[in-house]
């Protein structure tokens, strides 16, 4: 088999640990000369009590630590700015990232921010931050974007578009992974996150410019700890083995998307989150059956190999697996409790063509799908999915 030429990039260093977060302080000052910390996390993490004990635990340490528990899902600029001036205002010299995807997101900017005078207006896009950042350490509370090991962050901009920013500063330099963090969380998010984990891990599988065995061998992995534990993790909520191997499979897929690009199920999300408010990992299931029935015109060797993985036993060709991957994906989402269709969340008939409009947006994204996606097909997804 000839190789094709490819780059692996992801973070230098991680521990897994269930109960690690009660110790997070221990770590830091094994690793870190930095002890003005800008902790960044969001509102009902705090007020669930998570946070306190893990302030504690970096101040026993000898750190100082400021609280910045603004971060809001989809969050505008505006948020990232306030975080920013936040952190110049105790003059933080490490970011810690805890939370879900959008507190990680935040938390990579800052850091990036707070040392650079580069505008954020010219980030935006691949490979355009410029200079170094902070010390940026990551902890991730659901089992899902995987942002703790990617080099992505999604910002709203304006009133309803997201967009990127891809760059090797965003890889943190420590990810800490403690399940027990993500034991609170209720089955609609654990539902959605999880199967959020799972588009990437097939995203990236069948990623069309940047596919390469590493992420391959990471994807199907991923794929493997996702598909045999998310059932228990949503109905069973403190099974610790669910739990860690979802958070383990999440992270896996995020380490193969980061290198392996997403594509049509995200680019098709992005707008349902924008216009709507829907939770990414949700509106990433509610697309995820009509764009894996849509690619499989061309996938469909590929989706028969991630059927095996996911306990296929039976012959048949690749038609006949690819046909039992899609299948099971769909039986995985209905058993998760996660919403299955448009109408259920909100979305109206008549938001449809705008939607696929905004999509076509996400060329980013658009250009990795296995096939092409123009806007009456997107269009004709969205009507799928509804």
């Amino acid at each position: 088999m000839t190789i094709n030429p490819f780059e692996f990039r992801t973070v230098p260093s991680m521990e897994m640990a269930w109960g690690g977060a009660k110790r997070l302080g221990g770590l830091i000052a094994e690793r870190f000369a930095a002890r003005t910390v800008l902790l960044v996390t969001d509102a009902g993490l705090v007020k669930a009590g998570l946070i306190a004990p893990i302030a504690a635990s970096l101040e026993a340490a000898g750190c100082s630590v400021a609280i910045f528990d603004r971060v809001v899902p989809d969050p505008p600029e505006s948020v990232l700015y306030g975080c920013v001036e936040e952190a110049r205002q105790v003059a933080a010299d490490i970011v810690i990232g805890l939370g879900g995807g959008s507190s990680l997101d935040i938390a990579k900017l800052a850091a990036v921010l707070l040392s650079s005078a580069q505008p954020l207006a010219e980030m935006y896009g691949i490979g355009k931050v410029q200079g170094a950042r902070v010390p940026l350490v990551l902890v991730p509370t659901t089992a899902g974007t995987g942002s703790e090991v990617t080099n992505i962050s999604i910002i709203t901009t304006g009133e309803t578009t997201k967009m990127g920013i891809v760059s090797p500063q965003l890889y943190a330099d420590f990810v800490l992974l403690d399940a027990e963090l993500t034991v609170g969380l209720p089955q609609v998010h654990t539902a959605a996150s999880g199967i959020d984990a799972m588009v990437h891990a097939i995203e990236a599988y069948t990623s069309k410019h940047k596919k390469n065995p590493l992420s391959d061998a990471l994807g199907r992995e991923a794929l493997r700890l996702l598909g045999s534990n998310l059932i228990a993790a949503c109905k069973e909520p403190t099974n610790r083995d669910a739990r860690e191997g979802m958070l383990l499979g999440a992270m896996l897929a995020g380490q193969a998307f980061s290198n392996s690009p997403v594509a049509a199920v995200h680019a098709l999300a992005y707008p349902l989150g924008g216009h709507y408010h829907i939770t990414h990992g949700l509106s990433n299931a509610l697309m995820l059956g009509p764009v894996l029935r849509y690619n499989a015109q061309e996938a469909a060797p590929l989706y028969a190999e991630l059927a095996n993985v996911l306990g296929f036993t039976g012959s048949g060709d690749a038609t006949a697996r690819s046909e039992y991957f899609v299948a099971h994906m769909q039986v995985l989402m209905d058993e998760s409790g996660a919403p299955r269709r448009l109408r259920d969340v909100g979305v109206t008939d008549n938001s449809l063509a705008m939607l696929a409009a905004d999509a076509m947006k996400q060329t980013r994204l658009l250009v990795n799908n296995p096939v092409e996606v123009r806007e009456e097909d997107a269009l004709a997804l969205y009507r799928e999915a509804f």
